[in-house]
């Protein structure tokens, strides 16, 4: 059956930015950003796929670098990459961010130091490197985060302390679970904020279409009022599957690059967090992932959100890489490793003898490359017909 869905696509509105570089090049021309010539620059960026990603960091770089500064890149993302200084240039390498593409330096390390700090018992990292700069730029796409709610999720705000605080800000927050990340997470950025280190951040928002949609230069003093209202636009943006009613869901892949959580619960309607209630919508009675992305380098967290995976996806699983990224969220229900099928065909037979007494003809199947790219997608007829009624 899989070799007879139908392909179809998915209008979500257009919002697409029509030249990224020359609207970027405006933005910085216009930001009122004071850099003295001879600074040393850091700009931070993450283990996210993010559309354009290289052309605004190269783009960032450049300006500085007529600004009459040294930029240097450092990874932004907590325990990705191993945890390791190598596994984290791996995976920017991976997303297009190396030396040689962006003309300037990666530096890389695991080292951080502790900031000072009045008014909370929790402690403040920053990455040695950006800390030793004369200002860090922070670059992160804005968007709902794969745990939780709140008025700062995925974002500039998540950045500035799970990500630049490396792996020992990350286990920190994530030591106190969900409301880590809610409540103590923007405590820790105002700690952050007021360093004084943080000279400006770049908030990016994506469109259903995983086009870039929306690019702000904030100021430090701006990210905490702006960060809300990009979040909100995200959230309005967020693209999704055709139907809410769903038998089987095959994902091509997943990544680190694709969501944090590799399936974004977002979309499949899982999260798999105790204490934290399952979303209503979508519901899915079984899901089927084939493989993981070259960019993840076996980091195939998000297997235990699927019900059945391939051997072919099995095989590429990097358990260090995957258990140093679940351990430090804590949420070891997502790297679970479920049932193993030998290839995709096997898969699709085992997930339509577990829907039941279901004829062929009526399972509603959909077929996706990933979480973040549902432009188009493959489905059944029964769901093809259901939507033209």
């Amino acid at each position: 059956m899989i070799d007879k869905l139908v392909k179809i696509k998915q209008n979500f509105p257009n919002h697409a930015i029509d030249d990224v570089l020359l609207y970027l090049q405006d933005l910085l021309k216009n930001s009122k950003l004071n850099i003295l010539p001879g600074s040393k620059i850091a700009i931070a960026v993450g283990s996210r796929g993010i559309n354009n990603l290289p052309l605004i960091v190269k783009t960032l770089g450049e300006w500085l670098v007529d600004l009459g500064a040294h930029p240097f890149v450092v990874p932004a993302m907590g325990s990705h990459g191993g945890a390791t200084a190598l596994g984290q240039v791996e995976i920017l390498n991976s997303l297009g961010i190396d030396e040689k593409a962006m003309g300037m330096p990666i530096c890389s390390s695991m080292k951080v130091v502790e900031l000072e700090q009045e008014g909370t018992e929790f402690k403040a990292y920053m990455d040695e490197q950006a800390y030793l700069s004369d200002g860090v730029i922070l670059i992160n796409r804005i968007k709902p985060h794969t745990d939780f709610k709140s008025d700062f999720e995925s974002g500039l705000v998540k950045m500035a302390t799970i990500g630049l605080g490396n792996h020992k800000q990350a286990q920190a927050i994530h030591r106190l679970g969900v409301e880590g990340l809610k409540n103590v997470m923007p405590q820790i950025a105002k700690i952050v904020f007021d360093s004084e280190k943080i000279i400006m951040g770049v908030g990016i928002v994506e469109d259903g279409n995983d086009e870039t949609a929306v690019i702000k230069c904030l100021p430090t003093s701006k990210i905490f009022i702006e960060e809300p209202l990009l979040l909100k636009k995200a959230k309005d943006y967020m693209p999704s599957l055709p139907t809410d009613e769903i038998d089987i869901l095959i994902v091509d892949q997943i990544g680190k690059n694709i969501s944090g959580t590799g399936l974004d619960p977002n979309i499949i309607g899982r999260i798999k967090i105790l204490g934290e209630l399952e979303p209503k919508r979508p519901k899915i009675k079984i899901i089927i992932v084939d493989d993981v992305t070259a960019e993840s380098h076996g980091n195939a967290i998000g297997i235990g959100l699927a019900d059945i995976i391939t051997k072919k996806l099995y095989d590429k699983i990097n358990y260090q890489a995957m258990y140093e990224n679940v351990l430090t969220s804590t949420f070891i229900e997502r790297a679970k490793v479920p049932l193993v099928a030998n290839d995709l065909n096997e898969a699709f037979k085992i997930a339509k003898s577990v829907c039941g007494l279901v004829e062929e003809s009526k399972l509603r199947v959909v077929r996706i490359n990933n979480t973040l790219d549902l432009s188009e997608v493959e489905v059944s007829k029964s769901i093809l017909e259901s939507m033209s009624n």
